[in-house]
C-alpha cells in the first residue's frame, strides 16, 4: 500500500526494535524478522536491535520491558505469538507493560488480512500501544503478516511526511503529563 499523501517534509529516521517469538527459529530460518529489518531500513530508519526469544511469556515480558527503559528505542514490533494456541503468549506478555492501547492497529491489520485470507484473519491477536513512551506492535509470526503489518500500515504511520496525522509525529508527546 502506497503512503498516504506524503508531504515534502523531511524524513526522520525511527530506531525500531525487531523481537521473533518462536520456538524453533535460528537466525537462519526468521524470514519475519529478516523481513521487518529489511523493510524498516530501506525505509531509511535503524535498527535498534534484533532478538529471538521463545514463546515464554516472561522471557517476552523482559526482553520488551527493557528496551522500553532505553530511550533511545523509539518503536518496538515483535512477530508470533499472537495466534490461540497454547503457547502463543505474546499479547498476554506485552498488555501489562502498556500504558495505552492504540486499538486501532489491531482492528486495522484484521481488515486488512480479511482481504488476503479471510476469515482467518479472527486467529490474529496482534496489538498496538504506547509503552514510556515507546511505540510496541506485535504482529503474527508469518511473513505474510509482517508484509500485511509493515506495508499496510506501519511503514505510512512511521513516516513522519506521511499527512494528515501519523505515529512518528506524536513521539515526543506520548510522555506528555
Amino acid at each position: 500500500m502506497a503512503h498516504d499523501n506524503i508531504t515534502n517534509r523531511e524524513f526522520v529516521p525511527l530506531n525500531i526494535a525487531i523481537l521473533t517469538i518462536s520456538d524453533s527459529r535460528t537466525e537462519a530460518t526468521d524470514k519475519s524478522g529478516a523481513l521487518l529489518c529489511e523493510r524498516l531500513t530501506k525505509a531509511g530508519h535503524k535498527l535498534a536491535d534484533k532478538k529471538i526469544e521463545p514463546d515464554d511469556i516472561y522471557r517476552i515480558r523482559a526482553t520488551v520491558a527493557n528496551w522500553i527503559a532505553i530511550p533511545e528505542v523509539q518503536i518496538i514490533i515483535t512477530t508470533g505469538g499472537t495466534g490461540v494456541t497454547g503457547r502463543d503468549g505474546t499479547p498476554e506478555a506485552i498488555e501489562p507493560l502498556l500504558d495505552k492501547r492504540v486499538e486501532g492497529f489491531g482492528e486495522m491489520f484484521r481488515a486488512i488480512s480479511e482481504k488476503e485470507i479471510g476469515a482467518s484473519t479472527l486467529q490474529s491477536r496482534c496489538l498496538g500501544g504506547v509503552a514510556n513512551g515507546t511505540y510496541v506492535f506485535c504482529l503474527p509470526g508469518s511473513t505474510g503478516a509482517c508484509k500485511t503489518g509493515w506495508d499496510g500500515i506501519l511503514a505510512s504511520q512511521l513516516d513522519y511526511r506521511t499527512r494528515p496525522c501519523n505515529l512518528a509525529e506524536m513521539l515526543p508527546r506520548l510522555t506528555e503529563t
